[in-house]
């Protein structure tokens, strides 16, 4: 089946790789200064799971179109999401209000999951690893991969729509 590779895309972009099981087993923040040098970066990230078989992108535009070119010469399957997607999924409506609001939430839900993945714990937290973390959480359960994992799970349940 292989593993899966989230990125929250841009030029200062966040990773986290799950596992077959659907668990979380890594993550990272990482700031390139241009786009040739993210060429490179993301060769070398793709390159660090030698079974990925998924790549979850959280973004649009050309960096998002870069990582997708990558992936697909290398036969991955790619999906290519936004922020809502997960967020509607695994956020409450009031924490949707408003992007500070997501985002504040979503570090503490992604901190959730590093605990319970028993993940490195993050000495600082970037809101584009959280977010890569939570896009990854989103496809993870999409593709059904949680129902391999422990029986209480690694991914929240979904959020209530009120």
């Amino acid at each position: 089946m292989g593993s899966l590779l989230a990125v929250d895309v841009g030029l200062r972009f966040g990773l986290a790789w799950f596992d077959q099981a659907g668990r979380l087993h890594r993550y990272r923040s990482q700031h390139v200064p241009n786009r040739g040098v993210l060429r490179r970066a993301a060769r070398a990230a793709l390159d660090e799971e030698p079974d990925v078989a998924v790549l979850v992108l959280e973004g649009g535009g050309a960096i998002a179109d870069l990582w997708r070119s990558l992936a697909e010469g290398r036969g991955l399957r790619v999906l290519q999401i936004s922020a809502e997607d997960w967020r509607e999924e695994l956020l409450l409506r009031r924490e949707r209000r408003s992007g500070q609001a997501a985002k504040q939430t979503a570090d503490g839900l992604a901190r959730r999951l590093i605990e319970e993945c028993g993940a490195k714990r993050p000495t600082s937290l970037r809101h584009d690893a959280a977010e890569a973390i939570l896009a990854g959480a989103w496809a993870v359960r999409r593709l059904g991969w949680e129902a391999a994992a422990a029986p209480d799970g690694p991914i929240p349940p979904p959020a209530p729509t009120s």
